[in-house]
């Protein structure tokens, strides 16, 4: 906790410092209450005393009093604007350090847990800096005052009061001891409850289509089952707490007036109204430590919980990215003559490398695995070449396509994109040259408009003209103009109201709005038609040319005309070649390629 609490803002830290003097404000005027107390109860018990002395000192407690209330209201306002402005900047942070993350954090922490982190750990530490500038400071001010106010008063009054404190600290210590594990054990089993609820809302065709309805019900009960019977477990320990303050309070008072009364009935003359004075005092100021250790009680409860929260929180916060922006490359500018030809110049205008990719014995293994998913792959694609890869399911395709846009990095090898290694750029400037389409096609939450010219668009602009060429070229204007509002209709969250092949068209269109220098097609026409499909390549052959194009695909006929084609099996390199190429010389592309089409189909194209 002590850690989350260094990123408080000077202006964050300021607001405590004058919560924090307002608070021993307000303790100061409750411990003079019971000194106005002893000054009424002191008047009314001496003859002749003025109404006018005890209405003055009743005056003085209801303005204590008051003035109390207003600081406790001061205090609760900054409390709750210091914590809610904490929280949106904890949740800001834990955003943007997701953000940064490789594929290999991601998976490393979970998405539901990651949510659980960002929502309900960061309320966790919202509601305890709320509470704790009110509870965790006012609490042993008003404690160690109290005790200094009631020393003196009498021996037997003051052991009485050790003895119960003594006995309360016992119970709290031993409650927070078995219950921390517990808090722990929660944040986990909501971890799960949120994942397994995920998995099912995302999953409910394919729940339905099976008829495992009650299958998932028996996994949510299961663990929706451990959740509460945790929580039952914490939620009664903690439960026990209040009665054993209880005790204490009605305890402490028994003594404080058994005590007291014995006293009394000893004494003789006016030191009987002395001790009646005290015991009214001494009573009041024990309350007051009572109570304050009541409100660190308080903070007890939620303290273990919180704990937990904050150290799940830092473990996100203090997570490196294992991918890390380079040092950013400046792009090299082609000197003019002003109208002289470059050779009566004497200057050799350089030529620009762009478009291209390049993979030199590249190996790669996921972080923690021992065997190689890639091993020695290289390759190398010109400016306006199409080179695909095809291989049998896990021999490593779309792992070649990830290390591209870098959301993993080469283990061993370079990858490079316009002559540079993809260390060497930022992770802005890398990803504006490449127009990216996943494997999944993801939508998001808006317009047709708003997916297609998504994000920072590269060389390419969004204006509508723009939006409405890349959709044209994806082959998406036929479907998108029938839409009730066009261009401007509504898409679902994960794109639910389109089918799964105007989903991928929709998402390369998004690509080619950026005008990117590379397109990634990841298995990005499988939900296609075949005449659709044809249409799309065509277009993009002629609309596009000079776009340097990677594609990942099952079927032959989609990457048969690919300039190139790269055989993978097992992570390795089968063969590099054309289709006509690869048919004579790689046994396991025309293997691939037997088990689609027949010798005729594949002789006639």
């Amino acid at each position: 906790m002590l850690k989350l609490l260094k990123r408080f803002s000077p202006r964050e830290w300021l607001m405590s410092a004058v919560s924090t003097i307002l608070v021993a404000f307000q303790v100061w005027l409750d411990l003079k209450l019971p000194d106005y107390m002893a000054e009424i109860t002191t008047l009314v018990q001496t003859p002749g005393s003025e109404m006018s002395d005890i209405w003055l000192a009743g005056g003085k407690m209801l303005l204590c009093a008051l003035v109390s209330l207003a600081s406790s209201i001061a205090v609760g306002y900054l409390a709750a604007h210091i914590a809610a402005g904490f929280s949106q900047k904890l949740r800001l942070a834990i955003f943007r350090k997701v953000q940064s993350f490789s594929l290999g954090e991601i998976n490393k922490f979970s998405t539901p847990s990651l949510i659980t982190r960002s929502t309900n750990d960061v309320t966790q530490v919202q509601m305890l800096i709320a509470m704790g500038l009110q509870i965790i400071i006012k609490a042993p001010i008003m404690a160690v005052w109290a005790i200094f106010k009631i020393a003196g008063k009498g021996t037997e009054w003051t052991m009485a009061t050790g003895f119960m404190i003594l006995f309360m600290l016992a119970v709290i210590i031993t409650i927070s001891a078995l219950a921390l594990p517990r808090f722990k054990r929660i944040q986990t089993l909501t971890d799960s409850l949120n994942r397994i609820t995920r998995e099912n809302l995302t999953g409910l065709r394919v729940v339905r289509a099976y008829n495992a309805e009650n299958f998932q019900q028996k996994k949510f009960e299961g663990a929706n089952s451990d959740l509460t019977n945790t929580y039952l477990f914490t939620s009664r320990l903690m439960a026990a707490i209040m009665p054993c303050m209880t005790i204490v309070m009605n305890g402490l008072t028994l003594s404080v007036y058994w005590i007291g009364a014995s006293l009394i009935n000893a004494a003789a003359g006016m030191e009987k109204v002395t001790l009646f004075s005290n015991m009214v005092v001494f009573s009041s100021y024990a309350m007051q430590v009572v109570i304050a250790f009541m409100m660190m009680t308080m903070i007890f409860i939620m303290l273990p919980r919180v704990t937990v929260s904050a150290k799940r929180i830092n473990e996100v916060l203090e997570t490196e990215s294992a991918v890390k922006d380079g040092p950013g490359v400046a792009e090299p500018e082609i000197p003019e003559s002003e109208g002289i030809p470059s050779e009566a110049a004497g200057a050799e205008i350089p030529e620009k490398i762009e478009g291209e990719l390049e993979f030199r014995n590249v190996s790669f293994k996921y972080p923690g695995a021992e065997d190689y998913v890639i091993r020695n792959v290289s390759f190398t694609a010109k400016k306006g070449e199409t080179i695909a890869f095809i291989g049998s399911t896990g021999s490593g395709k779309s792992t070649i396509i990830n290390l591209i846009p870098r959301f993993y990095d080469a283990t061993e090898g370079e990858v490079l994109v316009d002559g540079v290694n993809v260390r060497e750029y930022t992770l802005k400037q890398l990803r504006n040259k490449l127009g990216y389409i996943p494997q999944r096609s993801v939508l998001f939450t808006g317009t047709v408009a708003s997916n297609v010219s998504f994000g920072d668009n590269g060389k390419g602009d969004k204006t509508e003209e723009a939006v409405k060429k890349a959709v044209e070229i994806a082959q998406s204007a036929d479907f998108v103009e029938q839409m009730p509002d066009g261009y401007d209709s509504a898409i679902s969250q994960g794109g639910t109201n389109v089918s799964g092949g105007q989903k991928q068209r929709l998402c390369i269109a998004r690509a080619i709005c950026r005008e990117p220098e590379i397109f990634i097609f990841d298995d990005s026409f499988s939900a296609l038609d075949f005449k659709t499909d044809r249409n799309l390549r065509s277009a993009l052959k002629k609309e596009l040319a000079g776009t340097t194009s990677v594609i990942v695909a099952q079927r032959i006929g989609t990457i048969r005309d690919a300039d190139k084609i790269v055989v993978l099996e097992e992570g390795e390199v089968a063969g590099i070649g054309t289709h006509s190429e690869l048919m004579k010389t790689c046994e396991v592309y025309r293997e691939i390629a037997l088990s689609q089409l027949s010798e005729e189909e594949l002789a006639n194209g």
